[in-house]
């Protein structure tokens, strides 16, 4: 998997707090059980439809550790205080090398949230993952749109609900610095290129600040431009047909797309404020990349939704009217709104009634909302269900207003859908050698085209 769809971890805010649906129910034992009988009835009329599952256990296996798996668990509890069930939690980094192998041992958990459609698809080709109930398709088509269902499905059959999502999709600024010189948000891609060229020739900062390293998976950052650029240039149909290598990785319009981000991001006079040369790119920590922002050092920074923590964590104010905001990408035609981005899908592996009653919860409105009540920030959903104003950070907000737009054509990270050798090695270290070593566009896509398995 990207390593930049596991950062929402790292954007979590350090607090949490109870969730409201929880204090509804009345109850104050955790999501290993709990006497349903000491809750009033009357404040847990949302869960009737789940039945009295006392004594029942449902185990639940996830990414999520730490400050963001507590806030999972925190999440089940009115579940699980309401039902009388025990939610038995797993959360672990390890997932997505390891499910496969507890699948294949018959040692899975009854739900699995899977990080990427690409393990899903491998795990539903095991033959073990149960097709989704008939209430959680309903909830999926209700509350998702068209793709998102697509990506828990295989020939048509929902075998996994989505769960919560990312926007990668953003750029940074600081609103006060653009108020100072004068500059507005773009909406279109050649708007983003004109002002771009203002700021530099303007001299007082150079616009763009970029990093992509990141150890043994420096590279990703570049991969996601590159996709963005994809969806911008080319649209989100050859898209598809790119991801899943319908057209050859070198096809010409992805070779385009290749030179259209170079426009920024191989352009010296544009890249890489406060850092270095463009060769900095390579070397400059992904992380770290952004953060000369909110010294004037740079105007620009494109980075994921989850991104806004590092700003918080830095001591700014990251908000419409705070030191730093964000925008979205604009695409080269403005009547459309391509989204790149990630998220998790829950699949069962189990159908007693008590793992339906659950993983139809997870799909509902309910869950969305006790979820958001239950974060402090860096999470957010596309179940259309949710009301924004449960998100506590601005940046969960910004990027629910974008997931929820009825426009909006959101397409998943590009890099975790491609088989392993590309997503995570040949296409990660093709745009290093981009930045490090001045590599061209074309040799970049032929050579990863090379690599891709026969």
């Amino acid at each position: 998997m990207k390593r930049s769809t596991t950062k929402a971890a790292l954007a979590a805010a350090t607090g949490l707090a109870l969730a409201a649906g929880m204090a509804a129910c009345g109850g104050t034992n955790g999501a290993d059980g709990g006497d349903a009988a000491e809750t009033p009835k009357s404040d847990c009329a949302a869960y009737d439809q789940y039945g009295d599952l006392k004594g029942k256990s449902i185990s639940v296996y996830t990414t999520f550790v730490d400050i963001e798996g507590a806030s999972y668990e925190e999440s089940f509890k009115p579940f699980s205080e309401c039902t009388g069930a025990t939610i038995k939690y797993e959360g672990s980094k390890s997932l997505t090398a390891d499910v496969l192998g507890r699948i294949e041992a018959g040692a899975v958990a009854d739900l699995v949230a899977f990080p990427q459609p690409g393990l899903l698809q491998q795990a539903i080709a095991t033959g073990k993952v149960l097709e989704a109930p008939a209430a959680v398709a309903a909830n999926v088509d209700q509350y998702w749109t068209a793709s998102w269902r697509d990506y828990g499905s295989v020939d048509g059959k929902l075998y996994a609900a989505p769960l919560g999502a990312s926007v990668k999709s953003l750029v940074w600024y600081s609103p006060s610095a653009f108020d100072q010189a004068g500059y507005s948000v773009p909406e279109t891609w050649d708007e983003l290129l004109d002002l771009t060229k203002r700021i530099a020739d303007d001299g007082v900062a150079k616009p763009w600040c970029v990093g992509i390293a990141d150890g043994d998976a420096t590279g990703w950052v570049a991969t996601d431009w590159v996709e963005d650029l994809v969806l911008r240039s080319a649209g989100p149909e050859v898209y598809d047909q790119w991801v899943a290598h319908e057209i050859p990785f070198n096809d010409p319009r992805i070779v385009d797309s290749l030179k259209e981000m170079s426009k920024i991001t191989r352009d010296g006079a544009y890249v890489n404020a406060g850092i270095g040369d463009i060769q900095s790119i390579a070397a400059t920590m992904w992380s770290d990349a952004g953060t000369p922002v909110m010294d004037g050092q740079c105007f620009l920074h494109r980075q994921a939704s989850f991104y806004g923590g590092y700003f918080t964590d830095a001591g700014a104010k990251v908000a419409e009217n705070g030191d730093i905001w964000a925008f979205y990408l604009p695409s080269s035609d403005p009547s459309t709104k391509p989204i790149l981005g990630g998220g998790d899908f829950v699949a069962a592996f189990a159908d007693r009634p008590e793992v339906v009653a659950f993983q139809t919860f997870l799909s509902s409105p309910e869950w969305a909302n006790t979820k958001a009540k239950a974060t402090e920030g860096g999470w957010t959903t596309a179940n259309s269900g949710l009301e924004k104003g449960n998100l506590k950070s601005a940046v969960d907000q910004l990027a629910f207003g974008l997931l929820a737009d009825p426009s909006a054509e959101f397409r998943f990270d590009g890099s975790d859908l491609m088989p392993g050798v590309i997503g995570a090695d040949a296409f990660f270290k093709q745009m290093t050698s981009y930045f490090a070593e001045g590599k061209s566009e074309q040799a970049v896509a032929d050579a990863i085209e090379a690599a891709w398995p026969k």
